[in-house]
């Protein structure tokens, strides 16, 4: 049911992510807390020259397995599970976050993005897909959502405080790429 929920309330934002962020320098994506795979399998169907590596909890892997294998690019992708508190697969060169870490309080948030700086390739990237709230008191999508997010204990958060979280974890925002949805492509790369 979760999965269900998730791909309605995200699905609509997966085109115009495609559209606006250039996934063809990367040979391996990994989607970190990647559910379902579909996201994942849009790329790939995309880029065919790319490989997918799918991570998220192991029962949830299984069921993503059955998904994908009737969406296409399965055969491109590796299933592995695990728990990203732990520790992520290694080796790839792109670490895909679709809603992942403003499920998270920033300590979390950080835990986790320090995990997939570990484990990618030295000219890796971090591709965190979230909301960002913009600075002042203008309305937004993003600002409701944060409301939303505080019943869990995550949190949406502005440019900069992506910036602070992504110092923490050892890591430098390069830019954020906006798309013709309420979500942006926020890139990271190793600092120093």
């Amino acid at each position: 049911m979760y999965d269900d929920a998730m791909t309605g309330v995200h699905d609509s934002e997966t085109i115009p992510v495609l559209d606006a962020y250039d996934f063809t320098p990367f040979e391996t994506i990994v989607d970190v807390g990647g559910g379902n795979g579909l996201a994942l399998a849009a790329i790939l169907r995309r880029h065919p020259g790319i490989r997918g590596v799918l991570f998220d909890l192991p029962a949830v892997v299984e069921r993503a397995r059955e998904v994908m294998a009737g969406s296409g690019g399965s055969d491109r992708c590796e299933f592995l599970g695990g728990d990203f508190f732990d520790s992520v697969p290694s080796s790839g060169d792109a670490y895909l976050l679709r809603h992942v870490i403003h499920d998270w309080d920033d300590g979390r948030a950080v835990a986790i993005l320090k995990n997939c700086r570990d484990a990618m390739r030295p000219e890796g990237r971090v591709l965190v897909v979230e909301t960002v709230i913009p600075s002042g008191n203008e309305p937004c999508f993003g600002k409701w959502l944060d409301l939303m997010m505080l019943v869990v204990g995550g949190r949406e958060r502005t440019r900069a405080q992506y910036g602070d979280l992504f110092s923490a974890a050892g890591l430098r925002l390069t830019r954020v790429v906006p798309t013709a949805h309420e979500v942006s492509v926020i890139e990271a790369v190793r600092a120093g």
